[in-house]
């Protein structure tokens, strides 16, 4: 006797597909990004002072409050993203849209940060290992052969963590909205954003550029670039993630 089956028929589970893409999709994602930040100036700009501020009240603490900054950046990645997708849907958002991802998969997205946190701090302390032991081989040294011992171990540092952080970021890049869209759990949501991310290497290197580039001018006048810049990149990387990831 064969089961009845349930009407009407449950969609299919989201289970992280996604596509390759062209490289120059990547410009499409920032000019999106400028669009969806033009549909409305006020609400990213309240968005955004609101999260500068509250990460910085955060930071402030020495050590816990760094790791607790990295452990909320996908909380509030997912709210940044509930914003895109209001505004795409020409539906306007609200500045307490900001805070959706602490009511709706908030553990889920808590591990994401642990994820996240634990790279970047474990990136940081082997960068600390290298230059250390650079700096002590210089001192035992010399002059001249320990100034260049010193340096190797600086260069080298920055070489290794170059290197080491491209998983960490590919594997978060799409990791909050994987999560907050498709109830995906973390460690798939980890693998499907990381597989997505090595399939348009090419694309998320020339954008990883230039958000570096951005950051960079954005940080000149006290930082007060950012109020442009992080809604802008939100925006974008929401459209990365609607165009690499395959809904059925």
């Amino acid at each position: 006797m064969t089961e009845t089956q349930q009407f009407p028929a449950a969609p299919p589970r989201f289970k992280g597909e996604s596509r390759e893409v062209d490289p120059g999709a990547c410009f499409e994602w920032l000019r999106e990004g400028w669009r969806l930040f033009l549909a409305n100036p006020g609400a990213w700009i309240g968005s955004t002072v609101l999260l500068l501020v509250i990460l910085m009240a955060v930071a402030i603490v020495p050590v816990f409050g760094q790791i607790a900054a990295h452990l909320l950046a996908p909380l509030f990645g997912a709210g940044m993203v509930e914003i895109c997708r209001k505004l795409s849907t020409n539906n306007q958002p609200e500045v307490a849209d900001l805070f959706v991802g602490f009511r709706h998969n908030a553990g889920q997205l808590v591990m994401v940060g642990v994820f996240f946190a634990s790279g970047i701090f474990g990136l940081a302390f082997v960068a600390f290992l290298l230059v250390s032991g650079g700096v002590l081989g210089g001192v035992i040294t010399g002059k001249i052969l320990g100034l260049s011992i010193a340096m190797g171990g600086v260069m080298l540092a920055g070489i290794v963590v170059l290197v080491l952080s491209v998983p960490v970021i590919m594997a978060t890049w799409f990791a909050p909205a994987l999560v907050f869209f498709h109830d995906m759990k973390p460690a798939a949501a980890l693998r499907a954003s990381f597989d997505a991310g090595a399939k348009n290497w090419l694309a998320m290197v020339i954008f990883g550029i230039f958000l570096v580039v951005s950051l960079f001018f954005a940080m000149l006048p006290l930082g007060l670039g950012l109020v442009l810049l992080l809604p802008i990149f939100s925006g974008a990387v929401y459209a990365s993630y609607r165009d690499i990831f395959v809904e059925t």
